[in-house]
C-alpha cells in the first residue's frame, strides 16, 4: 500500500542517486509548468519505488524503481531540475 508523504521523504532514496540534498531543488512540472522545491512535492512511496508527484497537478515528476540490486530513474515529468552551483 502507498502511503501518501510531502517530498521530504523521498530525501533518502534521492541522496543515494545525486550527490547533493534533492529536497532543496526546484522541479518544473512538464506538464503545468509550475515550479516547486522538492520537498514540497507529494511523494507516494511503496517496496517497489518512489513516485514524485507535482502538487499542483498531480502529474509524476520523478519515478524511482528498485529492482534486483539496481534503481531505475525515470525523470520525464520534470521539465527542468534546477540547483545551486554550491551543491
Amino acid at each position: 500500500m502507498e502511503n501518501q508523504l510531502d517530498g521530504n521523504a523521498s530525501a533518502g532514496t534521492l541522496q543515494a542517486i545525486f550527490p547533493f540534498e534533492m529536497t532543496e531543488v526546484t522541479v518544473t512540472c512538464a506538464n503545468c509548468d509550475d515550479s516547486n522545491l522538492i520537498a514540497e512535492t507529494v511523494v507516494y512511496m511503496s517496496g517497489m519505488g518512489t513516485i514524485v508527484r507535482c502538487p499542483s497537478c498531480d502529474h509524476a515528476l520523478i519515478r524511482i524503481a528498485h529492482a534486483k540490486h539496481r534503481s531505475l530513474l525515470d525523470l520525464h515529468g520534470a521539465r527542468v531540475l534546477q540547483f545551486n552551483g554550491d551543491h
